[in-house]
């Protein structure tokens, strides 16, 4: 018996688990991406928002065939991820076709800040090179969508407010008040986030309204609907905040639900998406209470997460119980090694 070397490889450098991790989630994402898309195009019939579609669409699968070809030359496992088996092309829309245009500007938004904080763990320069084209293909997308979202009257705009006459610096301890007694006016960075905050919320309030239409299970029917609750929730509650300012609150434009009951996606896709969309409702509450110096904002931040936090243990299990969650990479079990 002769035993054979290996194939030699070359000089390269193996991906690194920041990169190994990025890659992999990008490829999930993206995968799903190119599922809703080719269900929305399957039914647009808006014959400015389908040339969009179809160019997020192509981004979408050149992303997925680059990270595809970045694991097969380092021999990585290829994700299953999503595909045409978890899209019911024949069910009827699900959603009108201006939220195919809302889908798109929501996503490339969430997606320049995946992407800004992903490059900047990367150091192998074909990585980096990779999601630098990401953010940048991603931040022409959404400038794409808010100009068409802008002329079609369905782009709500961020509050406006008066410039300062000066440069003012903080005097007061009671800066950080709010939970008792007078407060001071919101400053931009709070408002800002409080505004986006708000409109993620409506988003996610659309989208957990249709998959609770077509879902048959009781049991995920009624995570849905707690999920849309939750999201409602956050609505009333900013949305309140912003009047007590003076502010007009932010109202949806229109409804962008269909009377179809028939679900266009498989089950583990839906609550796939919902476990995405709980992680990042997590990252961007904890962004926006890092931002945030009025005491009371803090504590509805805290006690927001903590609802969001319960739910999203709740969906996981979900997912897990079902086997729909894909395992990311580990790194090597050495007890189990050294206890064999």
């Amino acid at each position: 018996m002769t035993n054979q070397k290996p194939e030699a490889k070359p000089a390269n450098i193996e991906l690194s688990c920041t990169e190994i991790g990025g890659l992999w989630g990008t490829y999930m994402q993206e995968s799903m991406t190119v599922c809703f898309l080719m269900y929305f195009l399957h039914h647009l019939q808006d014959g400015q928002i389908i040339p969009l579609a179809e160019e997020a669409m192509q981004i979408s699968k050149d992303r997925v065939n680059k990270i595809k070809k970045l694991f097969l030359a380092e021999n990585f496992p290829i994700p299953a991820g999503f595909s045409d088996a978890d899209v019911n092309l024949s069910a009827p829309p699900l959603f009108h076709d201006t939220f195919t245009l809302s889908f798109i500007y929501m996503m490339n938004r969430l997606s320049m800040i995946n992407y800004s904080f992903t490059a900047s763990n990367n150091v192998r320069l074909d990585v980096l090179d990779f999601f630098n084209e990401c953010l940048h293909t991603s931040t022409e997308m959404f400038g794409k969508a808010v100009r068409m979202m802008l002329e079609k009257g369905i782009y709500d705009r961020p509050p406006k407010m008066n410039y300062p006459n000066k440069v003012e610096y903080v005097h007061k301890a009671s800066f950080l008040d709010g939970v008792i007694g007078a407060k001071r006016p919101l400053n931009a960075i709070e408002l800002s986030e409080m505004f986006f905050n708000i409109e993620r919320n409506y988003f996610s309030v659309i989208i957990m309204l249709g998959f609770a239409q077509v879902m048959e299970d009781k049991k995920l029917k009624d995570q849905i609907i707690r999920g849309k609750k939750l999201s409602e929730e956050q609505i009333e509650l900013f949305n309140k905040l912003l009047m007590e300012e003076d502010l007009l609150g932010t109202v949806t434009v229109s409804m962008e639900v269909t009377e179809s009951t028939v679900s266009p996606f498989s089950d583990k896709f839906i609550f796939s998406m919902i476990n995405i969309l709980n992680s990042v409702d997590i990252l961007l509450i904890s962004h926006a209470l890092s931002l945030s110096m009025r005491a009371d904002l803090t504590a509805n931040y805290t006690k927001i997460i903590t609802k969001v936090m319960s739910y999203a243990k709740d969906i996981f299990d979900i997912v897990v119980e079902r086997q729909w969650l894909e395992q990311p990479p580990l790194t090597t079990d050495r007890k189990q090694l050294i206890e064999k």
